[in-house]
């Protein structure tokens, strides 16, 4: 029979190397991770989300009020007008005289966020003129008040993802 001839015996400095290089890759990756995620997204999708949360109640009985009304609305975001909200009632009819206000932003940050007051150019149609705007996706969040009735709660709500083209 022949012997196999061993190589180098397992030494201590061996043991080591593998244990500094397994750590290190360890260390590594979990050092890349952690960069990315502080540098990226905060994952707040709410300011103050404590405070939001003692009123949801009175959030889901002024949907529900909202949803009574039977009003709808549709917004439009084009770089030539700016963004546009048409509101009706339930017979199809504008809806006239109100206050609307809101904000425009991109829906992964909140860099180019704009308030903004949207002005009645039409019976029902309430507009606001955007100039410099970039292509791709926008989130529009709109509140519309009766102006003068003392309610600081908005009638009508609508939160809507536009997308402008280029």
């Amino acid at each position: 029979m022949t012997a196999i001839p061993r190589g180098t015996p397992l030494q201590g400095r061996h043991v080591l190397a593998a244990v500094l290089g397994f750590f290190g890759t360890i260390f590594l990756v979990n050092g890349i991770f952690l960069y990315a995620a502080l540098s990226t997204h905060t994952g707040v999708v709410a300011q103050e989300p404590y405070r939001k949360g003692l009123h949801y109640n009175q959030r889901i009985a002024a949907a529900a009020r909202q949803d009574q009304l039977g009003w709808t609305a549709d917004a439009m975001l084009t770089g030539e007008t700016g963004l546009t909200v048409v509101v009706r009632d339930a017979a199809g009819a504008p809806v006239s005289g109100l206050f609307v206000a809101g904000a425009l932003g991109r829906p992964s940050t909140d860099e180019h966020d704009l308030r903004l007051v949207l002005s009645e150019v039409a019976p029902g149609r309430y507009a606001v003129p955007i100039g410099g705007l970039e292509p791709g996706a926008w989130l529009a969040s709109i509140e519309a008040v009766w102006p003068g009735s003392g309610d600081a709660e908005p009638v009508y709500r609508m939160r809507k993802r536009l997308w402008l083209k280029s």
